[in-house]
Formats: structure tokens, C-alpha cells, sequence
């Protein structure tokens, strides 16, 4: 997640939406890893992104990190509660003791390792969003060479972008054209009204507005055959202290059996993430 980024499509093309209702059975043997002080259940830090998380228009969550949470809860016979926190306070929630866990769309990088774990559930990079139709028959972003690009200010989006834009003379082609705007939502706005090509984001919200917005009638997601989890793609993953190593465990073996009973995989579906599974649970991007 790019913090510096706007965690929703613009809201007035945006369907509300429903809260979820995830059930799974729990498994004994799982439930038997839950480390003592944790059998309570455990205070989850979270916020909006997304399609990640979301919160229904009467304050609850849903989203897919929040059904992945409650699936992961239910393999181990306690609770998730989640709660809405800022983005920039999350961690040191964590370090308080106010919460226990992170699931927030949160990128897995090497800075983040030194202060928690992760257990890694997605991996994904970054989107090229056009038009419904992709009239300028945009396949890669080489095809972006020439045209307008439209990109959310001081993020990870512009710098990848200024980068390719630096290879279209090789490719023969004339560099892009950079549209910086203040967020996420001018972006799209400068996209439908073709002050853009094109939008480049994190592939989770390029997915929830190619489906929302307009009903889904203004927007798809570019997908590059040669780079099916997007552009410069990392792991997202559940935050945990290094302290509660123990607890880490037992998240990553519930992840490891809802990826191997299927339940992981529907639920991507259900949110049009299939393009950014993850085929093992593993912690720290290693096995």
C-alpha cells in the first residue's frame, strides 16, 4: 500500500458497500497453535483501502482483508476485530498494545521487517487503468510511449513511470507525457475526461474501480500478459510484532489451509483479485 496514495475510487460512481458474512469452520488442530494470550481473540489495526477494506455506510467493515480475517479467525476459534486506525499510527498501535495484528493492505518490505513479521497473503504491483473499451489499445506500458499518463503526486506510481517513460526512445517511441495531479481521484477524472490516457495505481483499487465506478461502466484494468501481478509487484501481509512470533505461526498455517481447502482463492474471486494470489503462505516473502 502507498501511503502517500488515496485508498478509494471517487465515491459519487462508487456502489455502498454490504457487509460480509464469512464463515468458516474451525479446525481443532489449528486452534491448538493460538498462543494463550490470544484465545480472547485479537484487536486487528486496519483503515479503507479499497477493495481491501472497506466500511459499509453503517461504520462496519467488509472488504477482502476483512473477510480474509474472519476466515483466518474462524480456522482458529477466535475473533478478529477490527478497527479503523491511521495509516501512519498503525505500527506504533501495535507497539502500545492497543491492537495485536495488522491487515491493511500493507506492503512487506525490508524496512517494515525490522520492526514485525509478516505473514504474506497477496502480491500485486502497480495497474494501468483506461477507459471502458481501451480505445487506445493499450496492451503494455510501453504502449504508454506518446501518450498522456496520469499519476498521483510524490508516489511510487510517478517514479515508476518517469522510469518507463525513459525506455520509449529505445522502443522508438517518444517519451510519455506525465499528468501529475494531487490524488488518486483526479487521476481518474483526467482519465474520463481524456486528459489522459490512462491512470496508473495499485492494482487492488484499479480493480474495484474498473467494477464500481459508473456501475462499471467507465473504466477496465490493462492486463499484461507478461506481468500478471502487475508492475514492479510486491507482497502484502499481515503485521505482527516479532514478540508474537508464536502467533505468526498460527496465522500462516490458517492461511495455508484456506489456500488449500479453496476458500482463499474464492475469495479473491469474489473481490476480482485472482490475479494477485499467493500460491504459499509464507512469512517474509520466504517458506
Amino acid at each position: 500500500m502507498s501511503a502517500s496514495l488515496s485508498a478509494c475510487s471517487n465515491t459519487e460512481d462508487s456502489t455502498q458497500p454490504k457487509q460480509s458474512q464469512v464463515a468458516v469452520a474451525k479446525d481443532s488442530a489449528l486452534a491448538a497453535m493460538v498462543p494463550a494470550r490470544f484465545k480472547g481473540g485479537v484487536n486487528v489495526a486496519s483503515g479503507v483501502y479499497a477493495p481491501m477494506e472497506m466500511l459499509t455506510e453503517s461504520g462496519k467493515f467488509t472488504g477482502f482483508d476483512y473477510d480474509l480475517g474472519q476466515a483466518i479467525g474462524g480456522k482458529l476459534g477466535i475473533g478478529f476485530r477490527f478497527e479503523n486506525q491511521d495509516f501512519d499510527t498503525i505500527i506504533p498501535s501495535l507497539q502500545s498494545g492497543k491492537h495485536n495484528i495488522i491487515i491493511n493492505g500493507m506492503n512487506d518490505t525490508a524496512e517494515r521487517q525490522k520492526t514485525l513479521d509478516f505473514v504474506d497473503y497477496f502480491h500485486a504491483g502497480m495497474a494501468i487503468l483506461v477507459k471502458k473499451g481501451n480505445p487506445d489499445h493499450v496492451g503494455t506500458v510501453l504502449d504508454l510511449c506518446g501518450k498522456s499518463v496520469a499519476v498521483a503526486k510524490a508516489t511510487v506510481q510517478s517514479d515508476l513511470m518517469k522510469t518507463e517513460s525513459r525506455k520509449c526512445p529505445g522502443v522508438g517511441k517518444p517519451a510519455m507525457k506525465l499528468v501529475e495531479v494531487p490524488a488518486e481521484t483526479d487521476a481518474q477524472l483526467a482519465v474520463r475526461a481524456s486528459k489522459a490516457t490512462a491512470d496508473v495505481l495499485d492494482a487492488a483499487p484499479a480493480e474495484y474501480a474498473a467494477v464500481t465506478a459508473g456501475s462499471g461502466k467507465l473504466f477496465e484494468v490493462v492486463h499484461d500478459s507478461q506481468h500478471p501481478g502487475g508492475y514492479a509487484p510486491v507482497n502484502t501481509g499481515i503485521g505482527v510484532l516479532k514478540k508474537d512470533h508464536d502467533l505468526t505461526l498460527a496465522l500462516q498455517a490458517a492461511l495455508k489451509s484456506l489456500i488449500q481447502d479453496g476458500t482463499y482463492k474464492q475469495m479473491l474471486a469474489k473481490y476480482k483479485l485472482t490475479p494477485y494470489a499467493i500460491d504459499a503462505a509464507l512469512i517474509n516473502g520466504k517458506a
